[in-house]
C-alpha cells in the first residue's frame, strides 16, 4: 500500500509512513530451495506490480505462469478445466511470498524521499476519533494518534490497516467482524514431481474432507496446499517423507470415494452434453507424480473466514486481511488484498486531486462499496463450494456433480469465471 502511494502523483508532496514490526532485510539472497508460502497471482495484481515497478523484480527473481487448471472431485468423474487460449494470457502467476516482498522492498527503497519506513517498530496504541472513548469528536481538525512501542507520536489525517487478520488497527477502531472457524488445516509444502515438460497446470482435487491443491514452481517443483481436519494435518505432518509422498500421490489418484450411482448418471449426462455441444470434449489430464519433498517444508496453518462488516471508518480504512479474509480453495485471498490497494490508491489520489481531505468519509466511503461489491460475491461464492463439497452424501454429489460438468460444457461461463478472477 505504501508502495502504491509513493507512486501516486497527486500524493507527491504527502508524507506516508510505513511501521514495520520486522527488520529491513538489506542482504536477500533468493534461496536454492523454494518457500512452501506462495501466492497465485492475477493478472490483475501483475497491473498493479507494473505500476509501481516491483513486475520486473519478481521476473528477475523468479516466478511460474499458469496455462491451465483442472478441478475434479473424489466422489465422481466430472472435471473442469480453465485455460485462456482465445485471450492468449496466463490464467495467473505462482510467486513466492518472499520474492514478492523483496520486489516491493526494493521499490520502497527508491521512494525513500516520498515514504519513511520505520522498521522494527509497531504501533502500541491508537487513539481514533468517534471511536475511541472519550474522543467523539471527528471533523477536519481532528486527527488519528499513533504511539509506537518506542514512545513515538505520530499524528495522521488517514491511518491504513494492513496489519493481517488479527488487526490492531480493526480492533482500536472497533469494526464488526464476522467470523466463522472452519477447524480446518491447511497442509503446506514443497514438492519434487515428475513426468511434466513445462509445469504449467494448477491441480485441484475435492476430497470429502477439502480440497488438494498442487501449485507450479519450476518444472520439476511444485506447491502443495492440501486442506484437511486438524487430526489428518498432525499426522501428515508427523509422516516420514516417503510415506507423505505416498499420502500425497493417493489422495490425487485414488477411486475409493467414487459413488456407483452419481458415476452411472453422470456419465449418462456427460453423453447427452457431448451430443448437445459437439465441441464438447472433456480433455482430462493426469497429475505429475510426486517424487520428493523438501525437508522441513511442510507447515500447517488454521482456516477461518473473517470479514468486517465495514471497511472504512472517519479517518480509517482497512485493506487485506485485516478486512477479509476467507477460504484459500480459489486462491483468491491475496488478489482481493492486491485490489483493494488498486482502489485505495485510486480514490485517495480523486479526494487530494480535488482538494478534499483524505480521512473524508465521503472519499472513504466509495472506497468501501467497490470494495465490497467485489469481494462479498467472491467471499460468499467460496464459503458455498467449502459446503457445498465438505460431504460424500449422494444427493449432494450428484447435484455438484451436474453442476460441474453444465459448467465446463458451458465455454462463455468458463470465459467469465476468467474474466472475474482475473480482474
Amino acid at each position: 500500500m505504501a508502495c502504491a502511494l509513493g507512486h501516486t502523483d497527486f500524493l507527491q508532496d504527502k508524507k506516508i509512513i510505513l511501521l514495520e514490526s520486522a527488520p529491513e532485510k538489506k542482504d536477500f539472497k533468493l534461496s536454492e530451495r523454494y518457500s512452501n508460502r506462495t501466492c497465485a497471482i492475477s493478472p490483475a495484481t501483475v497491473g498493479l506490480f507494473q505500476n509501481i515497478g516491483a513486475w520486473d523484480e519478481i521476473l528477475q527473481m523468479r516466478c511460474q505462469p499458469v496455462k491451465r487448471m483442472q478441478v475434479w472431485e473424489s466422489c465422481s468423474d466430472s472435471v473442469i478445466t480453465f485455460n485462456d487460449e482465445e485471450l492468449m494470457n496466463d490464467l495467473a502467476y505462482i510467486v513466492e511470498n518472499d520474492v514478492i516482498l523483496e520486489a516491493i522492498r526494493r521499490q520502497l527503497s527508491s521512494l525513500s524521499d516520498r515514504v519513511e519506513v520505520r522498521y522494527q517498530t509497531s504501533a502500541k496504541s491508537y487513539i481514533i476519533p468517534g471511536s475511541t472513548p472519550g474522543h467523539d469528536n471527528v471533523d477536519q481538525n481532528t486527527w488519528v494518534t499513533i504511539e509506537t512501542d518506542k514512545g513515538q507520536k505520530i499524528q495522521t489525517k488517514l491511518l491504513i490497516g494492513a496489519d493481517g487478520m488479527n488487526s490492531a488497527v480493526r480492533k482500536a477502531g472497533k469494526f464488526h467482524v464476522f467470523q466463522q472457524d472452519y477447524k480446518q488445516q491447511a497442509v503446506v509444502a514443497t514438492l519434487e514431481v515428475s513426468g511434466t515438460s513445462d509445469n504449467s497446470v494448477a491441480w485441484q482435487r475435492f476430497l470429502p474432507t477439502g480440497p488438494i491443491a498442487m501449485l507450479p514452481l519450476s518444472s520439476n517443483y511444485s506447491c502443495l496446499i492440501w486442506t484437511t481436519s486438524p487430526t489428518k494435518a498432525k499426522y501428515l505432518k508427523d509422516l516420514q517423507d516417503d510415506n507423505f509422498v505416498d499420502a500425497v500421490n493417493d489422495a490425487f489418484w485414488h477411486e475409493r470415494d467414487k459413488d456407483s450411482t452419481v458415476m452411472s448418471i453422470s456419465q449418462k449426462y456427460q453423453e447427452l452434453l457431448n451430443y448437445v455441444f459437439s465441441d464438447n470434449q472433456v480433455v482430462r489430464q493426469l497429475p505429475p507424480t510426486v517424487v520428493g519433498v523438501d525437508p522441513g517444508s511442510r507447515a500447517s496453518f488454521p482456516l477461518s473466514l473473517n470479514h468486517s462488516s465495514n471497511y472504512v471508518k472517519p479517518r480509517v480504512a482497512l485493506i487485506g486481511d485485516a478486512a477479509h479474509r476467507l477460504h484459500p480453495l480459489a486462491g483468491q485471498g491475496v488478489n482481493l488484498g492486491f485490489g483493494d490497494v488498486s482502489c485505495l490508491s485510486q480514490v485517495l489520489n480523486e479526494a487530494v486531486q480535488s482538494g478534499s481531505d483524505v480521512g473524508s468519509l465521503y472519499y472513504l466511503s466509495k472506497y468501501e462499496t467497490e470494495r465490497q461489491r467485489a469481494v462479498l460475491p467472491v467471499v460468499m461464492t467460496i464459503h458455498g463450494l467449502h459446503h457445498l463439497y465438505n460431504t460424500d452424501f449422494s444427493p449432494v454429489v450428484l447435484l455438484r456433480s451436474l453442476g460441474l460438468q453444465s459448467t465446463n460444457a458451458l465455454q462463455f461461463v468458463k470465459n467469465k469465471i476468467i474474466q472475474q478472477a482475473s480482474s
